[in-house]
């Protein structure tokens, strides 16, 4: 085998040289279980046989170099993307492939137990609950409906409503800072709001993810949704996504359709919309692995049928009362539950 110096050779050269075009790479890799790793597990490439002499290859595992075989232990979950550099005949060429990196444990299941009900505004189509001391402040949807309002959760009197301009669909909110941060479904931007006020103060645009579904603050980051399993992280200054995000894994497969979030002691809450089910997810907000999956299965029952109303959608934590407050999209009641493990 030849012995090849990388450091010799022009980045001039090499850039002429890169070839990626499928049709024309005589490099081609093979990764083992490529869809069906985890944690615990470890991660082989393999070089299939080629007619050209390879000079020589390195790995990537999202822009970092690996040495495999790779013991897979705290590497990022879900979709990755493995690239290989090889070196043939003194030309440079890459190959890409995606894997899926799954959890190594099964999430624990929880259900719930409703400690209060109090009336809620059946003609709020949520998107988005927080609560601010003991003030409640919502978000609703709907274009040419979709407003930033400020509740008495206890009965469900609207406060104060700041309606949107009617180009926009309302979706999630969070406080950070003494400001409301509220985004847009489908126009890429943002609006930060005076807590107290609600007076507007300032925009912001998203152009990574597709579109705007939840956000939540841990007080040091901001997590957003977009429909997705991605969670991105933004500037807590100046709400941009920075390009980090977290994918919400279980040992069997990534958590698709995230919305409405909330985050509580490390874990993000996330509303799953139109699922089977009523589920809402519990993700370690520092890796994306799902710990806990909290069934609400027959909360909608207990709302009004004539109000018309749609899936479970809002989630907010009360620090006060150590409890979580749930509603949906056009529900009468929100509920004041406690999370209790599932035996």
């Amino acid at each position: 085998m030849k012995s090849f110096r990388l450091s010799v050779v022009p980045l001039l050269f090499l850039a002429l040289f890169t070839c990626k075009d499928n049709r024309n790479n005589p490099l081609n890799i093979d990764v083992p279980n490529a869809g069906r790793l985890s944690w615990g597990d470890t991660l082989n490439i393999k070089i299939k046989k080629t007619s050209f002499e390879l000079d020589s290859i390195k790995f990537e595992l999202n822009g970092k170099p690996i040495n495999p075989p790779l013991l897979l232990t705290d590497e990022p979950l879900g979709e990755q993307t493995i690239k290989a550099i090889g070196y043939i005949n003194g030309k440079n060429y890459i190959r890409e492939k995606k894997i899926d990196i799954f959890s190594d444990t099964t999430p624990k299941l929880f259900g719930y137990e409703i400690l209060n009900s109090f009336p809620h505004d059946p003609t709020a189509y949520t998107q988005g609950l927080e609560f601010h001391g003991d003030t409640l402040y919502e978000s609703t949807g709907l274009r040419g409906e979709s407003t930033l309002r400020k509740v008495d959760y206890k009965t469900g009197q609207v406060l104060r409503n700041i309606p949107l301009d009617k180009s926009y669909f309302g979706e999630g909110i969070t406080i950070y800072d003494n400001r409301i941060i509220q985004l847009t479904w489908t126009s890429k931007i943002g609006f930060v709001y005076d807590l107290e006020t609600l007076g507007l103060k300032s925009s912001f645009d998203y152009d990574i993810s597709k579109e705007g579904w939840g956000l939540c603050s841990d007080g040091k980051y901001l997590y957003k949704s977009d429909g997705s399993n991605n969670i991105w992280i933004l500037d807590k200054e100046t709400f941009i996504e920075t390009g980090d995000k977290i994918q919400a894994t279980t040992n069997r497969t990534l958590i698709n359709k995230l919305n409405e979030l909330e985050c509580h002691d490390g874990y993000i809450y996330a509303n799953t919309y139109q699922q089977d089910r009523e589920v809402v997810v519990i993700i370690d907000s520092r890796t994306g692995q799902v710990k806990g999956l909290v069934n609400f299965e027959g909360l909608k029952d207990l709302v009004d049928p004539d109000t018309n109303p749609d899936v479970l959608n809002g989630i907010a934590y009360h620090q006060n009362r150590g409890t979580f407050f749930v509603t949906g999209k056009n529900w009468d009641k929100l509920f004041e539950i406690k999370v209790i493990p599932r035996e």
